[in-house]
């Protein structure tokens, strides 16, 4: 089972779920637990060979995003959480949009941030790149590649040099698995644009996120159930850089569909 934390609000209070992206674990929301946890009670897992979860063996289940979400379902149903609220960045998700498609009846809402809707012709061009030369360069190399070309601003600095120094921490053989699914991106993503959920949903968005701002505000205006809030003088990972902004969005979204679903509940 993957590692977790929990932070516990109430008994009553809803749960919501956070889901790093690929290189870093956990730790990635240090700024979001005390504002989170004054409302909701929090669940924070590391994904398959990062942070404290282990890899899977050569014999186990193949790496995919279905495999990945269903390692988080494992840790809802062993902590007994029906529903809950997703929140994810990045790759992150991605790996939430699969749960949701999984099972629904499981996701009261979702808050994406630096969510990947689709892959430019940058984005396939520097997966193809990647893939050319995974088993020839060092994998840091390629990774602070990826890093500098989605964060490439001064002010990008602390979230960039914080997923590089967590990278850092996976083994050549684990950043090999995850990056092999970079080969699933394109058909997941074009099967999800063409099945937008009616899950109500927030993104939130850097403006200096230049590979994955534009097509995210295209599907968002496609999307009845979702909601964008673009951050000023942000990039890709606005809960590092722009930690108060993002956590007064989304506390505020995920609050307000609380209330809703419990009146629903209740009429």
């Amino acid at each position: 089972m993957l590692h977790y934390k929990t932070h516990a609000h109430s008994q009553l209070a809803p749960w919501v779920v956070f889901i790093h992206g690929a290189g870093g674990n956990s730790s990635i929301w240090y700024k979001q637990v005390r504002a989170f946890s004054a409302h909701f009670n929090l669940l924070l897992v590391d994904l398959r060979g990062h942070g404290r979860s282990p890899g899977v063996s050569e014999n186990a289940q193949q790496y995919s995003f279905e495999a990945i979400a269903s390692d988080v379902l494992e840790v809802l149903d062993h902590l007994q959480i029906a529903k809950a609220h997703f929140v994810g960045v990045s790759l992150g998700t991605i790996v939430i949009r699969q749960l949701a498609e999984m099972q629904p009846q499981r996701v009261s809402s979702m808050v994406m941030a630096g969510a990947i809707a689709k892959l430019d012709f940058r984005g396939k061009f520097f997966v193809g790149l990647g893939r050319m030369f995974k088993n020839v360069l060092p994998f840091m190399w390629l990774y602070k590649l990826f890093a500098f070309v989605i964060m490439p601003r001064a002010n990008h600095a602390e979230s960039r040099n914080f997923f590089i120094r967590e990278a850092q921490k996976l083994a050549r053989k684990e950043f090999l698995r995850w990056y092999k699914l970079t080969g699933q991106l394109t058909p997941l993503l074009r099967r999800f644009e063409a099945v937008l959920p009616d899950i109500p949903t927030l993104y939130v968005m850097g403006r200096q996120d230049h590979m994955f701002l534009p097509t995210v505000a295209d599907m968002v205006a496609r999307t009845k159930a979702a909601t964008l809030e673009v951050v000023e003088q942000c990039g890709h990972v606005v809960t590092i850089e722009q930690a108060q902004r993002f956590n007064e969005a989304a506390i505020r979204f995920l609050t307000g569909q609380s209330e809703l679903q419990l009146q629903a509940e209740q009429a």
